[in-house]
């Protein structure tokens, strides 16, 4: 089993009326825009990616993405 994942998982949550990105347990670039939050998503993707990283984005509730309340 592998200690590290294959990837890393930015993905937009709701977050007190808002939007946020989640990454490894934490929240960052809260904002009541989702458009916005997605932006920052892919940004901290990017940055990821350029670092030699497999990433992934994910957005709450799109393409069959849910999560408990």
């Amino acid at each position: 089993m592998r200690a590290t994942p294959d990837r890393d998982v930015f993905t937009v949550v709701r977050h007190d009326g808002g939007w946020a990105v989640e990454h490894e347990g934490q929240v960052s670039d809260i904002t009541r825009d989702k458009e916005v939050a997605k932006a920052s998503a892919n940004k901290r993707a990017r940055a990821s990616f350029d670092a030699g990283r497999s990433c992934v984005v994910r957005v709450f509730g799109e393409h069959g993405y849910f999560d408990a309340a």
